[in-house]
């Protein structure tokens, strides 16, 4: 039989590293577009406080270079339900390319 606090720690770690994963692309795509990523979280969920874990992840992408294409980074915050913040990414993706 498996012990069930075990299986939901490990379920929370599965989901706590995927979520770091996502905002890791998040960082980056934003870096990829020069945009700040607290500023479009922050347009997204303006009644929330600061991301301490993206403040940490950010400190760490500084040396990380990878390209993440639009639709990638969409359907990645889909996939975690951040609809939110996939909505202010559809815009910025649509200002930037009226840019472009």
């Amino acid at each position: 039989m498996m012990d069930y606090k075990t299986s939901d720690e490990q379920v929370i770690q599965k989901y706590q590293e995927d979520e770091q994963l996502m905002i890791r692309l998040f960082i980056q795509w934003c870096a990829n577009h020069n945009l700040d990523p607290h500023q479009l979280y922050k347009r997204a969920y303006p009644h929330q406080q600061e991301n301490n874990t993206m403040k940490q992840l950010i400190k760490d992408a500084e040396n990380n270079k990878i390209h993440i294409d639009n639709e990638t980074m969409l359907d990645v915050l889909q996939v975690f339900g951040n609809d939110g913040l996939a909505f202010i990414v559809a815009e910025e993706i649509e200002r930037l390319s009226r840019n472009s």
